[in-house]
């Protein structure tokens, strides 16, 4: 189970203490939003760093969280920091067996495939089709909620890649997808889905 953006139900998304609140209630991993700031530090938000605001930097939520709960670090625009080197530098953040790297832009995504290639990385798919993300060594997909039916699924499956669905925050939801063999699912209320994953799935038939 993967905390989006932290425990952001309850807490300020993509801050330290949404992410504290995650490891305290024993989320799988912690994905939060990476984009550089107009000195290049690379800072967690999920948008473009307004002028004046303070974002915690990259670093600091790595220090938080490093050893206690997996992160999962997405990359957002990449290209328009290509002078900052933001997909080396995050890489050099994150851990190969412990983190993963997940993009919505398939660029950034080879990139860190050709500079690590042990890292998990997933590819958000839909504009990016399937078999690119499975041809690239992508370790999963990345379904929007909407577009992860039993048929995409499926699809997902037959290339190799492991399914992960983002972002779901309703408990019948999150067990049809559990139901359905999905490896990862995106939620911003990490207690709750805890919660209602731990029940016993209902029989079929």
């Amino acid at each position: 189970m993967i905390a989006h953006r932290g425990a952001s139900w309850e807490l300020p998304e993509n801050t330290l203490p949404a992410f504290e609140r995650a490891v305290e209630v024993g989320a799988d991993y912690v994905e939060l939003d990476v984009h550089a700031d107009s000195t290049g530090q690379l800072v967690v938000c999920h948008d473009a760093p307004r002028r004046g605001s303070s974002p915690p930097t990259f670093v600091e939520a790595m220090a938080l969280m490093r050893g206690r709960i997996g992160v999962m670090c997405e990359l957002k625009s990449p290209y328009r920091y290509r002078r900052h080197d933001v997909v080396g530098r995050s890489l050099a953040l994150l851990d190969d067996e412990a983190d993963a790297l997940l993009s919505f832009e398939p660029g950034a995504i080879a990139a860190a495939r050709a500079l690590r290639p042990r890292l998990r990385c997933i590819q958000h798919v839909g504009l990016v089709p399937l078999r690119l993300a499975a041809l690239r060594g992508c370790w999963a997909a990345g379904f929007a909620d909407r577009r992860a039916t039993p048929r995409s699924l499926a699809a997902a499956r037959r290339l190799g890649l492991a399914t992960t669905v983002y972002t779901v925050n309703e408990p019948a939801r999150m067990r049809e997808l559990a139901a359905l063999g999905v490896g990862g699912i995106f939620t911003d209320r990490p207690a709750l889905a805890l919660e209602v994953l731990a029940q016993p799935l209902p029989r079929r038939g």
